[in-house]
């Protein structure tokens, strides 16, 4: 989805990148090659552990499971994925801003209000560990949830504390 809305050639009139000066600045490129290697890290982490055992205890086990380094990579893959969420959120943010002055629905807005309370519009190309940070930690609270709404999201009631996730 981020892919879709960096290419001008797929992304109905926004800027090449999300920028407002393509060429110069560089704008959402390099956040899109990031999140492309989460996603590649991902589907590598993705190989089930239990089809790779291996003897232990003096072959007493001859099939382990491999749950603990399941657990561990499965982990990484979930902060992997809040960072792409964190990344695509900021995109989108980006390219709403660029149709102003028309506005989205009621409940889109108020999504991208809760990101631009936390981070700005990208005029200028910057450092944007800090910007993708920000939008992790609004991804990981009940912030978006609480801007949809229950009419959206009914059922969520997930909080993410970064150890995992709690019901």
């Amino acid at each position: 989805r981020i892919s879709l809305l960096v290419d001008p050639a797929l992304s109905s009139g926004l800027p090449a990148f999300l920028t407002p000066r393509p060429g110069l600045n560089s704008g959402f490129m390099i956040p899109q090659v990031t999140a492309a290697a989460l996603v590649s890290e991902n589907k590598q982490r993705a190989f089930p552990a239990s089809v790779d055992s291996i003897p232990t205890s003096a072959n007493q086990e001859d099939h382990v499971s491999m749950a603990t380094h399941g657990a561990r990579r499965l982990l990484a893959m979930a902060e992997n994925v809040v960072n792409i969420l964190a990344i695509e959120l900021l995109a989108a943010a980006q390219g709403c801003d660029f149709h102003a002055p028309l506005r989205s629905s009621l409940i889109l807005e108020r999504v991208r209000d809760a990101v631009r309370t936390r981070v700005p519009h990208l005029e200028e190309d910057r450092f944007l560990a800090p910007d993708i940070a920000a939008a992790a930690e609004l991804v990981k609270s009940d912030a978006l949830a609480a801007a949809v709404g229950r009419e959206i999201l009914p059922r969520l009631d997930v909080r993410f504390d970064g150890v995992g996730a709690k019901l």
